[in-house]
């Protein structure tokens, strides 16, 4: 009976060493070289209608989100314009993207999509997932993509 038990204990213990072996360490987010320039109005425009009166406390008195927001807004969304002829396969449209209401309660869409003026902070994207993510602006050509903050 202890011969079968240590057995179980000794299998128990390799498998539990194997299984954290097997982790898969992610890298480091790389940051680009723009993110030490202060806030473009626009920028804090769109920080302030997603964080209302709590963008003091939770973005601008926050360096890391800060920089994670800049990154965001800077160098990680991109809206492009693609003829249909030209996409392979269906995206998430981005009616289907939930707005990021946790600060704001009656955040609103747009009723009309700008690039120009389109905040991606509003609508609870996959930000910090490890790919690439593309949805598809009803109804348009227009596609946005979220890239990798590990490329």
């Amino acid at each position: 009976m202890i011969k079968r038990i240590l057995l179980l204990l000794f299998v128990c213990i390799g498998l539990s060493i194997y299984g954290q072996s097997q982790k898969q360490i992610l890298p480091l987010a790389k940051y680009g070289d723009n993110l030490s320039h202060p806030l473009t109005a626009k920028e804090r425009s769109f920080i302030d209608e997603v964080y209302g009166e709590y963008a003091n406390k939770f973005v601008y008195e926050n360096a890391h989100r800060l920089k994670a927001i800049k990154h965001i807004l800077r160098n990680r969304v991109v809206i492009e314009n693609v003829s249909s002829s030209k996409i392979e396969k269906e995206y998430t449209e981005l009616s289907n993207v939930p707005l990021q209401t946790g600060f704001v309660s009656n955040l609103k869409r747009d009723k009309v999509f700008n690039p120009k003026t389109f905040n991606p902070l509003k609508f609870n994207f996959e930000f910090y997932g490890t790919n690439s993510v593309i949805y598809h602006v009803d109804d348009t050509n227009y596609y946005i993509v979220i890239k990798s903050q590990y490329l």
